[in-house]
């Protein structure tokens, strides 16, 4: 009986929740049938596009997430990437744009459930350069928080509790996310009084999720096998690199999206020159990561060239608005190194199946104090934000260097304190990891059920309707052949 009544009044708190909204919709559709500027229709379709671009980055994530698990592990990514998609979308049309986008200081205030908001120039004053549609403007704004929570859950695969993911998920879209983000890119103090340049997200998209991903990490532990006796790490491999690869490229892609798409307007043709300096900063990251991986290893490391774009595209992300084309190759070469160097040292220490502290973390860390370097004073002042003398390359002046490092250490400490409550939180009730059976099963079976690749884990005589089972023959002795015999998992 409890649990019926417990029932119907969720339902009845949910339903209030959803119809609440609707009676101060007027202001979101009041210009329905009213002939608007060909800009607003323009301008609004380049942003949906971009941040089309921007959601099919979570293909990208699921691929190269994929590519790096074990066979046992790789059916579960799909359900992550999912539920945590679909978490983010509804969190942050509730409160999480509001909050990162609304008017205010700390905080923003207005525009809960995208609704009752007034003026948009009013009500989200950053984006008042862009005359696309409020909507708009929050689906693009929306892909980049999943983004930036699908950074976090790369970096726990194998071993921890699918529960986790939608926990953290809420707090993280809702609460984490939007507020950290509205410090540095969505009108709050951070960017207001101190300036602080982050065009696209090195650290409003980028630091914040490779630090969420730190307090995890910290807490979760290595996967079984990963550090020897002696504490010294050992190669787990991903069972299909091609995969990765592919997650790769398409994650490349998406980022054309992303940074293109910050300046959500597309008739002063701007974001042709953000695409080059994009694509420019990639390139560089890939050969300068090649080659620190060759001088370290003396082989060619295919995970370091994708790691190589990743941590170049993460690090041009800030400055993409901000930097002539000419400093990009730079940027993203430094980034290119970093990432190698990164991922070699916290490999010692801490268990990061994908490299993403140092891809997401370092590369964005370095991204966002590119722009004190590099900052060219007429797109300084085109931006209106920061010192409009430009970065120090320009103005020989470490003001807007000194105001990037504030805002990255700021952002960092708040991230990971309020994720390492959160993650403390659930390991404490909840719990973070699996069992050690379960993790040896594989995430697959033990938290799903079923298998991302049945025919390789299920015995044959059970695989009913996979056909044939694959069949070698065996050498008896000189030039005779046994019959064949079948080849189980």
């Amino acid at each position: 009986m409890r649990r019926s009544s417990l029932a119907r009044a969720l339902g009845l708190g949910l339903f209030a929740v959803l119809v609440a909204p609707s009676a101060a919709l007027a202001d979101t559709v009041n210009e329905v049938g009213k002939h608007l500027p060909d800009s607003v229709g323009i301008n609004s379709i380049w942003v949906i596009v971009a941040g089309v671009l921007v959601m099919f980055m979570q293909a990208g994530f699921a691929f190269l997430e994929i590519g790096f698990s074990r066979g046992k592990n790789a059916g579960t990514v799909v359900a992550k990437i999912l539920a945590n998609f679909s978490i983010a979308g509804l969190m942050y049309w509730a409160v999480g744009f509001a909050f990162a986008f609304g008017s205010g200081d700390l905080i923003g205030h207005t525009g809960f459930f995208l609704s009752g908001f007034g003026d948009p120039l009013k009500a989200f004053p950053i984006m008042g350069l862009s005359d696309a549609t409020i909507e708009s403007k929050w689906f693009f704004q929306f892909v980049f928080c999943a983004v930036s929570l699908a950074i976090v859950w790369g970096t726990t695969l194998e071993r921890i509790k699918f529960g986790v993911y939608l926990i953290y998920a809420v707090i993280f879209s809702a609460v984490i996310y939007p507020i950290a983000s509205h410090w540095v890119f969505g009108g709050g103090w951070l960017q207001h009084n101190y300036g602080m340049q982050d065009f696209a997200g090195s650290t409003a998209v980028h630091l914040i999720g490779a630090t969420g991903a730190l307090a995890v990490l910290l807490l979760l532990g290595p996967r079984r096998g990963k550090y020897d006796a002696a504490g010294k790490p050992r190669a787990i491999p991903g069972h299909n690199m091609p995969l990765f690869g592919l997650g790769i490229l398409i994650l490349w892609l998406g980022w054309f999206g992303f940074n293109p798409g910050s300046t959500l307007n597309a008739l002063d043709g701007r974001f042709t020159q953000v695409v080059i300096v994009t694509q420019l900063a990639a390139c560089a990251g890939v050969l300068t990561a090649i080659l620190t991986a060759r001088i370290k290893t003396k082989s060619i490391d295919i995970g370091m060239a994708g790691n190589g774009a990743i941590a170049a595209l993460v690090a041009i992300t800030a400055p993409s608005g901000y930097v002539e084309p000419w400093a990009a190759p730079i940027i993203g070469g430094v980034a290119g190194v970093i990432v190698v160097l990164g991922v070699y040292a916290i490999d010692k220490k801490i268990d990061d199946p994908v490299g993403a502290l140092s891809a997401h973390g370092l590369a964005g860390v370095w991204g966002t104090l590119s722009c004190g370097l590099f900052t060219s004073p007429v797109l300084a002042k085109f931006n209106a934000v920061g010192d409009p003398h430009g970065g120090l390359v320009y103005s020989g002046s470490f003001k807007q260097l000194w105001h990037q490092a504030f805002g990255v250490v700021v952002v960092f400490a708040f991230v990971f304190v309020l994720s390492y409550a959160t993650f403390w939180a659930i390991k404490k009730t909840y719990g973070l990891r699996v069992s050690e059976e379960e993790e040896d099963a594989g995430l697959d079976i033990s938290e799903h059920g079923m298998y991302g690749y049945p025919e390789q884990f299920i015995p044959t005589p059970e695989l009913v309707g996979y056909g044939a089972a694959p069949h070698v023959t065996a050498p008896v002795g000189a030039g005779t052949m046994t019959t064949p015999k079948e080849v189980t998992a």
